[in-house]
């Protein structure tokens, strides 16, 4: 069975909170969009395999997260050993969600080749441990995302007939430091109100906290969203803690791939 794991960008993101368990409390809507990866699951003969070509990360196969999805499943239903490849175009490191909704795809993917009758709550369960974002991936709907990204709500955000230009540059941002340069605060104005303008509003009001720290820190990443901006992005703006980021037009950036030509790009039609 072959499944295609989407990415998914931040609209907004507010850190509120610093939580006693070294955590942070965030406020943010997940909005997923149409960059794929590839993700197939085929009974095996052999014993069981797994392979990754296309953008992967050199790192021990145990920890990646398709596979502990795959060992969450078996842990609860017996499975047959199984001949895994995923093809990796979403960027790792970037504020997508790929590795997040390439184990919720993992999930989805063996409960309906399977018929194991998982719901939808079930499945979300299963994976939450693997990751704040990864349970968002399995019904794959705008959501408002609290707590540590793992309390969501679904939340009526439309981006129907908008060009997403998606803008990855060759620039590693943990987490770690990401948060290290924020300061906790409860926003201004709630991020459904902000929201609820249209995307011609956005711009100014509709915020990522991470973005100052991480503009300072590498200004070739602010660059990148003025460059969008004067491109003709409506809106702009980097997504999760970075280093990727997002701009929303009404219509294609013509030959957008060599305006960054330097960085990964991709644009599609919402």
């Amino acid at each position: 069975m072959l499944v295609y794991p989407n990415a998914k960008i931040n609209l907004g993101l507010h850190v509120t909170a610093r939580r006693p368990d070294g955590y942070h409390d965030i406020e943010t809507v997940f909005y997923p969009i149409p960059l794929m990866d590839a993700l197939e699951a085929t009974e095996s003969h052999a014993g069981g395999s797994f392979r990754q070509t296309g953008n992967v990360l050199d790192c021990d196969p145990a920890d990646n997260l398709v596979i502990r999805a795959l060992r969450a499943v078996e842990a609860k239903h017996h499975l047959p050993a199984l001949d895994i490849h995923i093809f990796k175009h979403i960027p790792s490191g970037a504020g997508l969600g790929g590795g997040s909704s390439d184990a919720a795809f993992m999930v989805r993917l063996l409960n309906e080749q399977f018929q194991l009758g998982m719901s939808p709550s079930e499945m979300r369960a299963l994976v939450a441990p693997l990751g704040a974002d990864c349970a968002f991936f399995i019904e794959n709907s705008p959501m408002l995302a609290t707590g540590i990204g793992d309390r969501l709500t679904p939340i009526s955000v439309n981006l129907s007939g908008w060009t997403i230009i998606v803008v990855k540059p060759d620039i590693h941002v943990s987490t770690r430091d990401a948060y290290a340069g924020i300061t906790p605060r409860q926003p201004a104005r709630p991020l459904t109100d902000i929201l609820a303008l249209p995307v011609e509003q956005w711009q100014g009001r509709l915020v990522n906290d991470f973005e100052p720290h991480i503009f300072a820190l590498h200004p070739e990443i602010a660059a990148i969203r003025d460059r969008l901006l004067d491109l003709g992005a409506t809106y702009a703006a980097m997504s999760g803690s970075g280093s990727a980021l997002f701009g929303l037009l009404r219509t294609p950036i013509d030959h957008a791939e060599e305006k960054f030509a330097d960085c990964f790009v991709r644009q599609r039609q919402l």
